[in-house]
């Protein structure tokens, strides 16, 4: 198994943990291969009926990393290669929830933009008491790859949250119903893995078929389609030179990225964010 992802198996349970503690777990081009990959195979293992997806180390994941080179991956900042980009990202984001059995989410520390919708797309969120989640792309002006929060919590409280990026805590998030169940940190694995090995009684079967009919009634209102349209107007917002954006570049390229974000953040903390 490659070095961004770590699994392991016992009693019908396989644990699936992104590897890249000092990047905060922030999601590179090797890791959406290698995760993708490591879902699909505990999916297929006969010997696994439920999987638990973490992080290793004090993160779930940061997102995408914003040092990885996506314009060049993908051939440029025009609407075609961001389009080309953001459908690689939903692809990617979209395999625990296209994963036949359950997946459930077990998070700690930050769980911010395309992490957070990786969590969101997990059948189940189970997360610690000193969980961070929000998706703060829109402070940057880019667009969340999978427009997945409002499916989750609702309009109201999605909108809330995408038009000004804020950042939430973990009783929030179970309050709101991003989460399922909150623990304390040292009692978050004991507690996520009880379940699934409860889950874990349960027939493959009965999980597989119980799950394809809540994600079929999702895709039936539009789940997917909206997704798909979500690709196609953040593509022409991740394609725009706004000042914003323009000027977040040129602090990265003159002091570096830290003094960029903390450039933007200290204008939210200015009006009470």
């Amino acid at each position: 198994m490659p070095e961004t992802v770590i699994v392991t198996k016992k009693d019908r349970v396989a644990h699936v943990q992104i590897n890249r503690p000092k990047a905060m777990n922030s999601i590179s081009f090797d890791l959406m291969r290698d995760l993708s990959a490591a879902l699909r195979e505990a999916d297929d293992d006969d010997d696994v009926r439920v999987i638990v997806l973490s992080g290793v180390g004090a993160n779930f994941g940061a997102g995408y990393d914003l040092k990885a080179d996506w314009g060049g991956k993908f051939g440029g900042r025009g609407p075609m290669s961001m389009r080309a980009m953001l459908k690689a990202c939903v692809e990617f984001e979209l395999t625990p929830w296209n994963c036949e059995k359950p997946v459930i989410a077990m998070v700690r520390g930050y769980c911010l933009a395309g992490s957070c919708e990786l969590a969101m797309m997990c059948c189940i969120t189970f997360a610690a008491d000193n969980s961070t989640f929000g998706e703060p792309e829109i402070r940057f002006s880019t667009a969340p790859p999978a427009m997945v929060m409002p499916w989750i919590v609702g309009l109201k409280k999605a909108r809330e949250l995408l038009y000004t990026g804020d950042l939430i805590d973990a009783q929030e998030a179970l309050r709101i119903g991003m989460v399922n169940r909150v623990f304390s940190d040292d009692k978050l694995e004991e507690e996520t893995f009880r379940y699934a090995r409860r889950a874990a009684i349960i027939s493959v079967e009965g999980l597989k078929t119980t799950k394809a009919a809540i994600n079929r009634g999702a895709e039936i209102a539009g789940f997917k389609s909206s997704l798909d349209y979500g690709v196609e107007t953040g593509a022409a917002l991740d394609a725009t030179d706004t000042d914003t954006y323009m000027t977040f570049k040129e602090i990265t390229a003159r002091e570096g990225l830290t003094a960029a974000i903390r450039w933007r953040e200290n204008q939210f903390k200015e009006q009470g964010g």
